[in-house]
């Protein structure tokens, strides 16, 4: 029988079927092999108890793409989650987490919660700058349900992980989507962080082949495996332009007959350009 795990606690999966959920461990040979299952893998599956649906892992299939944090794979679309205050919305998070999903080949969605208590004008100009890039935005609320049918419209038939910093709804966006979840929700500390209420990754039931990822958030991003001129790629707007700078190995910072910096103001923002700038700096530096 095969299936997709959808949890792991303590060395045992619960594999979600056909037939329902299965509670399973792998074959020895995973730990020999030093393989490890993960969330998010499809697998055959022998069933041991149809009473006590208890069954053994006997193949993961291949992943088509693996996340680090969370550590989950076989990903359709990342939805980044941040909220217009408390936390306020950190744009240099922010790309950097869609440039982790450009890297992943994710679809992404950027999902700006709490929109019941902003002033919507200091965000309008976020949502156009990051549409214009080619992402789709969406304003969120569970104290209105503002945006919330055009988010479960988006999670339809994709597996979708939720990531973004701690605080801004991302575990009270799921308990609104799907109610069962009862997952644990937080307040901000007293330095204005969230508080880390999610402590492991796990696959949650939309619909029909449909699955919520809800992550442990985080406020700091590294990006240390990126090398620096592989970052322009990841950048959308750019990738239209690097190919016609007059030199190959253009970095797009010093170099002159650079039509990616030509484009800044025109196709690229100077925020989003100024951030690449700094990343590249970063990731160039690295020890």
């Amino acid at each position: 029988m095969e299936g997709r795990i959808i949890k792991g606690v303590g060395g045992l999966y619960f594999v979600d079927t056909e037939k329902g959920v299965y509670n399973c461990k792998p074959r020895g040979i995973f730990r020999k092999d030093k393989i490890k299952p993960v969330i998010g893998d499809f697998v055959t599956i022998s069933v041991l108890s149809e009473l006590n649906n208890e069954g053994v892992i006997d193949h993961i299939h291949e992943r088509k793409n693996e996340l680090l944090r969370p550590k989950v794979c076989n990903i359709d679309q990342s939805i980044l989650v941040f909220s217009t205050v408390s936390p306020d919305i950190n744009l240099d998070l922010l790309d950097r987490l869609t440039i982790l999903s450009e890297e992943q080949n994710l679809k992404t969605i950027i999902c700006i919660n709490k929109a019941d208590i902003s002033n919507r004008a200091d965000y309008e100009n976020i949502k156009k700058d990051y549409e214009h890039i080619g992402y789709k935005v969406i304003f969120t609320s569970t104290k209105t349900g503002e945006g919330i049918q055009d988010l479960k419209n988006s999670l339809q038939n994709k597996v979708s992980v939720f990531s973004g910093p701690s605080g801004v709804g991302k575990s009270s966006l799921t308990n609104f989507l799907v109610p069962s979840t009862n997952m644990e929700t937080g307040c901000l500390s007293k330095n204005n962080k969230g508080k880390h209420t999610t402590r492991h990754a796990q696959l949650i039931k939309f619909a029909e082949k449909s699955y919520i990822v809800d992550s442990p958030g985080f406020t700091s991003l590294f990006l240390e495996h990126i090398k620096p001129e592989n970052l322009a790629y990841l950048f959308k707007e750019f990738r239209p332009f690097i190919d016609t700078c007059k030199f190959n190995d253009c970095h797009h910072i010093n170099e002159p007959f650079c039509e990616v910096k030509q484009r800044v103001d025109i196709d690229i923002t100077p925020k989003r350009y100024n951030r690449y700038v700094n990343l590249f700096s970063e990731l160039h530096t690295k020890p």
